[in-house]
């Protein structure tokens, strides 16, 4: 089982969501929208990376990691 990252940030229109280990991001008109759209936007990704033998995630800098909650 994969673990990530799911920030969803208020915008002026909507709400944008990101997952920062995989560098994915998308959008939605609600909190509960825009995580789904990042779910769904993030299964992609992994299904297409393990696919084609990419990798799949990005390093993230410890001080920029959300997961370790000293940020």
């Amino acid at each position: 089982m994969f673990r990530f990252s799911g920030l969803v940030l208020r915008e002026e229109r909507g709400f944008s969501a990101l997952c920062p280990e995989l560098d994915v991001a998308t959008t939605g008109a609600t909190v509960e929208e825009a995580r789904k759209m990042l779910l769904e936007a993030a299964t992609l990704h992994l299904e297409g990376s393990i696919e084609d033998g990419l990798p799949y995630s990005r390093p993230v800098p410890h001080e920029d990691d959300p997961a370790d909650g000293d940020t």
